[in-house]
């Protein structure tokens, strides 16, 4: 099986329309289970734990949700989403005008051709299917109007910078939501506290800024290096594969080198003095990046996938994002934390808890 028969095969739009539709009970099965999963392993010191989890959880897929999706209220649009689908009914119907008007300029004989020439109107195409269709149709530009619409291939016109804006702002939907349920987590429970909140908005910065934006600043700023380089015929325009491996490389200069520096940064110069915490000298004393970072740092080449015009990518940005969003709600430090005490000034070191 060509590779290229299995790229078309998920791009097709009834696909991705299909991959959109089954995120939001992904998103909120996966918020569920480690929920009951993180409850259940503490429940012996944090009887709260559970209830907290379930507040912050919740106030995560749910801006995760609206962010994607949008509000509607009986029928009238409140506010866009920033993923928003096109419904399957206006997909199958311009598919079905597609194939009419190539069997109308096209004679098939060929039953097998013709049968599965059908399925659009009502499906997406099968691996066999595109693998067929892609050997016997004659090549001529009825044949490029029909696999334009049922078959697009992937999209070189991608709008770097509007894209990168866009998928900012759909990170930083769950870290908002995320830090605003474990503030209320704090206050319904009656364990809120300034050192609390503090570590809460820290990660929020930790996770938005390391994880999230500062890595799309990367990507764009390879691309916009790439194109001026295109512009001057320096080099000649990228592939799909070629931006992928260009936007990655910005990715991991820019985003995954410097995210942590910058974010640990601000936290110190901003965070720190707002809630009147005392900074230690080592930038990381707080928070350091560890393995799971690392790991989240796959939501990046889900990005440049998206930028370079892979778009079945998108739909599993969302559930990557949630991560962020549930980290910041907690407040999650791992490093090492030097405190004055007012009664005797002693310094000592503890580990921060999760919680914040």
């Amino acid at each position: 099986m060509k590779i290229q028969t299995i790229a078309k095969f998920v791009d097709q739009p009834v696909i991705l329309n299909k991959l959109h539709k089954s995120m939001p009970a992904l998103l909120v099965g996966t918020g569920v289970g480690y929920g009951i999963y993180d409850t259940v392993k503490h429940k012996k010191h944090d009887k709260k734990r559970g209830f907290k989890n379930t507040i912050i959880i919740g106030t995560t897929i749910a801006a995760t949700l609206l962010g994607t999706r949008g509000l509607r209220i009986n029928g009238r649009k409140i506010f866009n989403g920033l993923m928003e689908t096109e419904p399957l009914s206006d997909i199958l119907a311009r598919q079905s005008k597609a194939v009419d008007k190539y069997l109308k300029q096209e004679t098939i004989q060929d039953n097998s051709l013709l049968s599965v020439l059908t399925k659009p109107k009502t499906t997406h195409l099968s691996l066999k299917d595109i693998a067929l269709l892609s050997a016997k149709l004659p090549h001529n530009q009825a044949r490029k109007d029909l696999f334009g619409v049922i078959l697009p291939d992937v999209k070189e016109d991608v709008h770097t910078f509007a894209e990168i804006k866009r998928l900012s702002a759909l990170g930083a939907v769950p870290v908002i939501g995320g830090v605003i349920g474990g503030i209320a987590a704090d206050k319904i429970t009656g364990t809120s506290s300034r050192n609390k909140t503090a570590n809460k908005i820290k990660e929020g910065f930790y996770q938005y800024f390391a994880n999230i934006c500062l890595c799309n600043v990367g990507a764009a700023l390879a691309m916009f290096g790439a194109e001026k380089l295109q512009k001057y015929k320096i080099i000649k325009p990228l592939t799909p594969a070629q931006k992928l491996v260009t936007i990655l490389g910005g990715i991991t200069a820019t985003g995954i080198v410097g995210g942590s520096y910058i974010a640990n940064y601000m936290s110190k110069k901003l965070i720190n003095p707002l809630f009147h915490q005392k900074s230690n000298k080592n930038l990381y004393s707080e928070r350091k990046p560890e393995t799971l970072d690392i790991a989240l740092h796959t939501d990046d080449i889900a990005t440049a996938g998206i930028l370079s015009g892979f778009k079945w990518i998108e739909p599993a940005l969302p559930l990557m994002y949630f991560i962020s969003g549930y980290r910041a709600g907690i407040g999650y430090r791992n490093g090492e934390h030097k405190h004055d005490t007012h009664d005797n000034r002693q310094k000592t070191s503890y580990k921060v808890n999760i919680n914040g």
